[in-house]
């Protein structure tokens, strides 16, 4: 039997129309760092960076509805006061509502790879999107990300490089509190240990 998922409208964002710029000390009532996950699945990784770091607030993007709600269970059940999560599409949330310099760290763990060469275009990860997290990162902020998939992956450390003028390689360490062997503590995460196959991971910083 699949269990009943709650919605707690407490740890939900909507996003505003027309568009807003989000002020995240009066979202969670604090001045503190932000991360924001983009494809946060069922919350995973949200709830357990969220229980291991109380000093910094999490706002998690999630388009699609089934896990979306699993997330606002999940999160709602740990009542934790330093997340939030959107239904919406990542690129013009982050583009039209995100800030200039407020982000400490963007988390992008096993986005879609959209595989077939004609959908390629639809990696979430390309040269517009990447200039728009680094508008939004503060100085010294950080992208992390972590992928399945090694053709998507050799694409993102292209994008990457190409911005080696705001950006810098940085080693990539394993989240606050995630299991032995893992880099970050998601659902797919586990799944792909499971099946053994290997994840990419790579961490930029934008330059002060």
């Amino acid at each position: 039997m699949s269990r009943q998922l709650n919605h707690y409208p407490k740890f939900v964002l909507e996003h505003p129309n027309p568009p807003v710029e989000l002020n995240f000390d009066d979202i969670f009532g604090r001045s503190a760092p932000i991360h924001i996950e983009i494809g946060s699945g069922k919350g995973t990784f949200l709830v357990n960076q969220a229980r291991c770091q109380l000093d910094a607030d999490f706002i998690g993007i999630e388009w699609a509805g089934k896990f979306y709600r699993f997330a606002v269970d999940r999160i709602g059940r740990w009542n934790l006061n330093n997340v939030r999560i959107i239904r919406t599409d990542a690129v013009p949330y982050i583009t039209q509502c995100v800030p200039d310099s407020s982000v400490d760290c963007f988390h992008i763990y096993y986005p879609d790879p959209w595989p077939k060469k004609r959908h390629n275009k639809r990696r979430f990860i390309n040269s517009a999107n990447t200039d728009h997290l680094i508008r939004a990162l503060k100085p010294g902020g950080t992208i992390r990300v972590a992928t399945d998939f090694a053709e998507y992956f050799k694409q993102i450390k292209e994008v990457l490089a190409s911005k080696a003028d705001r950006l810098e390689q940085i080693e990539f360490l394993p989240n606050p509190g995630v299991e032995t062997g893992e880099w970050v503590g998601t659902n797919f995460e586990r799944k792909y240990l499971m099946e053994k196959r290997q994840s990419y991971t790579i961490a930029v910083r934008k330059k002060t």
